[in-house]
Protein backbone atom coordinates (compact mmCIF):
# COMPACT_ATOMS: atom_id res chain seq x y z
CA UNK A 1 0.00 0.00 0.00
CA UNK A 2 1.17 3.53 -0.69
CA UNK A 3 0.44 6.63 1.42
CA UNK A 4 1.41 10.26 1.03
CA UNK A 5 1.58 13.51 2.95
CA UNK A 6 1.74 16.85 1.19
CA UNK A 7 3.49 20.01 2.34
CA UNK A 8 3.22 23.57 1.02
CA UNK A 9 6.39 25.63 0.77
CA UNK A 10 6.79 29.27 -0.23
CA UNK A 11 10.29 29.99 -1.50
CA UNK A 12 12.29 32.10 -3.91
CA UNK A 13 14.97 30.91 -6.29
CA UNK A 14 16.67 31.49 -9.58
CA UNK A 15 18.28 28.99 -11.93
CA UNK A 16 21.85 30.26 -12.33
CA UNK A 17 22.92 27.90 -15.11
CA UNK A 18 20.40 29.25 -17.63
CA UNK A 19 21.08 32.04 -20.11
CA UNK A 20 20.25 35.49 -18.74
CA UNK A 21 17.48 35.75 -21.36
CA UNK A 22 15.57 32.83 -19.78
CA UNK A 23 12.83 33.94 -17.37
CA UNK A 24 13.86 31.35 -14.77
CA UNK A 25 17.36 32.82 -14.53
CA UNK A 26 15.81 35.82 -12.78
CA UNK A 27 14.81 35.82 -9.12
CA UNK A 28 11.23 34.57 -8.68
CA UNK A 29 9.16 32.56 -6.24
CA UNK A 30 6.89 29.54 -6.16
CA UNK A 31 4.25 28.05 -3.95
CA UNK A 32 5.84 24.60 -4.00
CA UNK A 33 3.83 21.51 -3.11
CA UNK A 34 6.01 18.66 -1.94
CA UNK A 35 4.39 15.24 -1.53
CA UNK A 36 6.16 12.51 0.41
CA UNK A 37 5.14 8.95 -0.53
CA UNK A 38 5.77 5.84 1.53
CA UNK A 39 5.11 2.25 0.52
CA UNK A 40 4.75 -0.78 2.72
CA UNK A 41 2.44 -3.36 4.16
CA UNK A 42 -0.64 -2.39 6.09
CA UNK A 43 0.14 -2.89 9.78
CA UNK A 44 -2.78 -5.04 10.90
CA UNK A 45 -3.15 -3.88 14.50
CA UNK A 46 -2.87 -0.15 13.86
CA UNK A 47 -4.40 -0.28 10.39
CA UNK A 48 -1.85 1.95 8.66
CA UNK A 49 1.43 1.90 6.75
CA UNK A 50 2.95 4.71 8.83
CA UNK A 51 1.65 7.36 11.18
CA UNK A 52 1.25 10.64 9.27
CA UNK A 53 2.56 12.39 12.38
CA UNK A 54 5.89 10.56 11.88
CA UNK A 55 6.06 11.83 8.30
CA UNK A 56 5.31 15.38 9.42
CA UNK A 57 7.95 15.21 12.16
CA UNK A 58 10.59 13.90 9.73
CA UNK A 59 9.76 16.67 7.23
CA UNK A 60 9.75 19.49 9.82
CA UNK A 61 13.51 20.27 9.66
CA UNK A 62 13.28 20.39 5.86
CA UNK A 63 10.28 22.71 6.07
CA UNK A 64 12.13 25.02 8.44
CA UNK A 65 15.18 25.08 6.17
CA UNK A 66 13.39 25.97 2.93
CA UNK A 67 10.04 27.65 3.67
CA UNK A 68 10.16 31.41 3.05
CA UNK A 69 13.83 31.23 2.13
CA UNK A 70 16.03 31.82 -0.91
CA UNK A 71 16.77 28.27 -2.05
CA UNK A 72 20.03 29.16 -3.82
CA UNK A 73 21.60 30.03 -0.46
CA UNK A 74 20.94 26.57 1.02
CA UNK A 75 23.89 24.15 0.75
CA UNK A 76 23.10 21.58 -1.93
CA UNK A 77 20.49 23.77 -3.62
CA UNK A 78 22.73 26.22 -5.43
CA UNK A 79 20.93 25.22 -8.66
CA UNK A 80 17.43 24.66 -7.20
CA UNK A 81 15.51 23.06 -10.04
CA UNK A 82 12.49 20.99 -9.04
CA UNK A 83 14.55 17.90 -9.82
CA UNK A 84 17.41 18.96 -7.55
CA UNK A 85 14.97 19.98 -4.82
CA UNK A 86 13.29 16.55 -4.97
CA UNK A 87 16.65 14.77 -4.68
CA UNK A 88 17.71 17.11 -1.83
CA UNK A 89 14.52 16.33 0.12
CA UNK A 90 14.92 12.59 -0.54
CA UNK A 91 18.45 12.42 0.86
CA UNK A 92 17.31 14.11 4.07
CA UNK A 93 14.14 12.05 4.54
CA UNK A 94 15.21 8.52 3.54
CA UNK A 95 17.20 7.82 6.75
CA UNK A 96 14.19 8.76 8.93
CA UNK A 97 11.59 7.19 6.63
CA UNK A 98 12.94 3.91 5.21
CA UNK A 99 9.59 3.22 3.49
CA UNK A 100 10.04 6.39 1.39
CA UNK A 101 9.36 5.48 -2.24
CA UNK A 102 9.00 8.82 -4.03
CA UNK A 103 9.04 12.58 -3.69
CA UNK A 104 6.81 14.74 -5.86
CA UNK A 105 7.64 18.44 -6.24
CA UNK A 106 5.17 20.75 -7.95
CA UNK A 107 6.41 24.25 -8.61
CA UNK A 108 3.19 25.30 -10.36
CA UNK A 109 -0.25 23.73 -10.81
CA UNK A 110 0.90 22.16 -14.07
CA UNK A 111 4.64 21.52 -13.70
CA UNK A 112 6.76 19.41 -11.39
CA UNK A 113 8.75 16.24 -11.06
CA UNK A 114 8.70 12.86 -9.36
CA UNK A 115 11.85 11.37 -7.85
CA UNK A 116 12.12 7.71 -6.84
CA UNK A 117 15.73 7.59 -5.69
CA UNK A 118 18.81 6.64 -7.69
Amino acid sequence: MEIFKEFKIEAAHRLPNLPSSHKCSRLHGHSFRIAVYLEGPLEQTLGWVQDFADVKAAFQPIFEAIDHNYLNEIPGLENPTSENLARWVWTRLKPALPALCRIEVRETCTAGCIYRGD
